[in-house]
């Protein structure tokens, strides 16, 4: 593993990076993002991101969040990505998850390409499963999960 990557992966777990990245990482991909039209995703010179758009869970109107996703090829050209509810370690679900119970019908920004996607909530031997795959993907995710007293909601994304 890369030093720099060690590096990030110790910041990213501590504390003090939960309190301040929730308020500049989401805006500065926003912005990029769109400044780029789609091309450029800064925080996924870390991790892969997608920019979800998802109905609000209360309004019903778009919302755009950026987020850490985890690829998965299904082997036969088709992919699908996880997303994790982490929120930074922080307590409480991020908004997002809300929307996705209540409208899993949503989009996915990859690569500059839109993509509409439905969203399963994962549970049980799913859950799991995907779990052990996230902590081996982003071991940052297993301090998060020690600070809270909440289960991290995990998102399975597949093309509609």
């Amino acid at each position: 593993m890369p030093v720099g990557l060690r590096l990030v992966q110790k910041v990213s777990a501590t504390r003090t990076f939960a309190k301040i990245a929730p308020h500049f990482v989401p805006a500065m991909d926003r912005a990029v993002h769109r400044l780029t039209r789609g091309k450029v995703l800064l925080s996924a010179r870390m991790l892969p991101g997608v920019i979800l758009t998802a109905r609000g869970a209360k309004t019903g109107l778009p919302r755009r969040t950026p987020l850490a996703c985890m690829p998965e090829e299904d082997g036969k050209g088709g992919a699908s990505w996880v997303l994790v509810g982490s929120n930074f370690g922080r307590p409480g679900h991020p908004a997002w998850t809300a929307n996705l119970l209540t409208h899993p019908d949503a989009e996915v920004n990859w690569h500059g390409k839109d993509i509409p996607v439905r969203a399963q909530l994962l549970t049980g031997e799913a859950r799991t499963s995907a779990w052990a795959a996230a902590l081996r993907f982003w071991p940052p995710y297993a301090a998060y999960q020690s600070r809270i007293d909440r289960e991290i909601r995990l998102f399975r994304l597949t093309p509609r």
